[in-house]
């Protein structure tokens, strides 16, 4: 039996030449992999919220945070694509557009440019935007945005209180709220996050 996988428009689909990759030999069918990959990222929770020590935010960072939420589900887990995708920047400008990210959200805290929850939020868009892993990069930027209000001492955005990755209303409704913020209009995503 072949697995089939399911995307809507605005998803990354996994190609055929990624198969390969999945870890778990065992899985067949699209909720398999959808429930081994939030078993995955639970873990993932459990182990990066311990505590309250400060993150730096970098690429490295970001690498090893995509790959424990991946690590048991797919081999490229933490690892930058190396192809172009129907989203996200060209691949080789990856390592570039991360470290001004990070730089740009440093120098925002420092600044006080916007709140904390507004500086968390342009974040997420920017990695969404970046797209430096070949599947994942919503999941990852919203669990890296959590952790930046949590390690902060507030509270981790609801971002609908729905499953993101299942075709739904309510993922609808975030992927409207991300092309408003790729138009400079970052408070639908601001209120999403909150719902």
């Amino acid at each position: 039996m072949t697995m089939q996988f399911y995307y809507d428009d605005d998803s990354t689909p996994v190609n055929a030449d990624e198969i390969h990759n999945l870890i778990p030999l065992h899985i067949q069918t699209q909720a398999e992999l959808n429930m081994w990959e939030q078993n995955n990222i639970s873990f993932a929770e459990r182990k990066l919220f311990k505590g309250k020590k400060n993150i730096e935010l970098s690429g490295d960072f970001i690498k090893k945070v995509h790959k424990i939420m991946f690590n048991n589900t797919w081999k490229w887990a933490g690892k930058f694509r190396t192809i172009n995708t129907n989203i996200g920047i060209d691949w080789i400008k990856i390592p570039q557009e991360l470290k001004v990210l990070c730089d740009d959200v440093e120098f925002q805290k420092k600044n006080n440019s916007f709140d904390l929850e507004e500086i968390a939020i342009r974040f997420s868009h920017r990695l969404v935007y970046i797209h430096p892993f070949v599947n994942g990069n919503g999941r990852c930027s919203r669990l890296i945005t959590d952790l930046l209000m949590f390690k902060a001492g507030f509270p981790r955005f609801s971002w609908g209180s729905k499953n993101l990755t299942a075709i739904s209303e309510v993922r609808s409704s975030y992927i409207q709220a991300l092309q408003e913020a790729d138009k400079h209009n970052i408070e639908p995503l601001i209120n999403f996050a909150r719902s």
